[in-house]
């Protein structure tokens, strides 16, 4: 008898905890969320809108049955796996690749498979401190390890392949760009306060073959001061983030000075702290500016088109503390990462397809 007394009060208990997860999925009240922002703001017409942010596997993974009950049970929250401190990041086929330099890592959000796992975290290609990061035509996957002191190459499963240069070339690579028009890695080297070695690197991504350097610090064309990314155009022209000399360069592809925008100062076209950088198959150019908290979006002859994002300390959509990377996908679509924020915000054409996997 007590043992059949103890099985009725088990029954009772999950009775109840089904109960509890039943109330739990019930409709919230009907609250109408905030409008997405859009940009430019009205009464313009819109281009782009923001369409979600990630921040960890809650974004993308509904959590199971079993956890659900486990979280009921407990009070215990499933743990989501996520970003650390993001800095770099490039976008292909629905899958977002983010270097985090807290995890050493590349944190994948797969949103087709609805998976977030780590690459380059163990063996060969374990990376130290990751930051700039692109993809070829290849699809392979180039990483700028500044602690490294080298590029190290994945292919799209997070495979290590290969590495390129070493401690004998780079002093601090922090950028990487390949040229769809060709072999060519660009690797941008920002040197530091102390040294001389401001540079962008020119490799054959495919044998590794250093083929020219571009540059030296200073302040006239061809001369960087404290370079951090860069971009390449379907054209292949270079755009390099001249950070300490508050401007965009551009290179030809016979690695020569082609022309300049950008000054310091705090009006729009202007820059305070310049950082990432991306191009988009128009040949547009966008700047992350982390002082300013925004992303301005430049014409192939440096004027500018828009820009979008505010600076500020409490958070939300579209609103950034500390951007540093940026992309711009095959469909037009932007990510933004902000540091602080810990995320990577989309912002997506407001004609194109939303991705159909986002948590609300």
């Amino acid at each position: 008898m007590p043992h059949q007394i103890g099985k009725h009060k088990k029954n009772k208990f999950v009775v109840a905890l089904l109960a509890g997860l039943l109330a739990s999925c019930a409709s919230a009240p009907d609250i109408k969320a905030p409008e997405p922002p859009v940009y430019p703001p009205p009464p313009a017409e819109p281009r782009f809108i923001y369409e979600a942010s990630l921040v960890s596997s809650g974004n993308i993974q509904e959590p199971t049955f079993g956890e659900k009950l486990r979280e009921i049970a407990t009070g215990d929250t499933v743990a989501a796996s996520g970003l650390g401190k993001p800095y770099g990041v490039v976008a292909h086929n629905g899958k977002i690749y983010i270097t985090d330099t807290q995890q050493r890592a590349i944190v994948l959000f797969d949103l087709i498979n609805r998976k977030v796992r780590l690459l380059g975290n163990e063996g060969p290609g374990s990376l130290l401190k990751p930051l700039g990061i692109d993809i070829s035509d290849e699809e392979e996957i180039f990483v700028a390890d500044i602690t490294a002191k080298r590029v190290v190459v994945f292919d799209l499963e997070g495979n290590y392949l290969r590495s390129i240069g070493n401690a004998n070339i780079f002093s601090r690579p922090v950028g990487v760009a390949a040229d769809p028009t060709s072999d060519k890695l660009y690797v941008v080297d920002t040197g530091g306060l102390d040294s001389d070695s401001h540079h962008v690197f020119v490799f054959n991504r495919k044998t590794g073959k250093h083929l020219k350097t571009i540059g030296e610090r200073g302040r006239a064309a061809n001369q960087f001061n404290i370079p951090l990314q860069a971009s390449v155009t379907d054209d292949g022209t270079l755009y390099v983030v001249d950070s300490g000399n508050f401007r965009v360069q551009r290179i030809n592809r016979d690695g020569e000075f082609a022309g300049s925008f950008g000054s310091i100062g705090r009006q729009s076209g202007q820059f305070s702290r310049p950082k990432g950088i991306a191009t988009d198959s128009e040949g547009n150019i966008y700047v992350v500016d982390t002082a300013f908290g925004n992303v301005q979006i430049f014409n192939s002859q440096g004027e500018l088109l828009l820009f979008m994002g505010d600076r500020t300390t409490s958070g939300g959509p579209g609103r950034y503390s500390l951007p540093a990377g940026i992309d711009v996908d095959e469909n037009g679509k932007i990510y933004i990462v902000d540091q602080f924020f810990r995320k990577v915000d989309i912002i997506r054409p407001i004609d194109a397809k939303p991705f159909d996997v986002f948590i609300k």
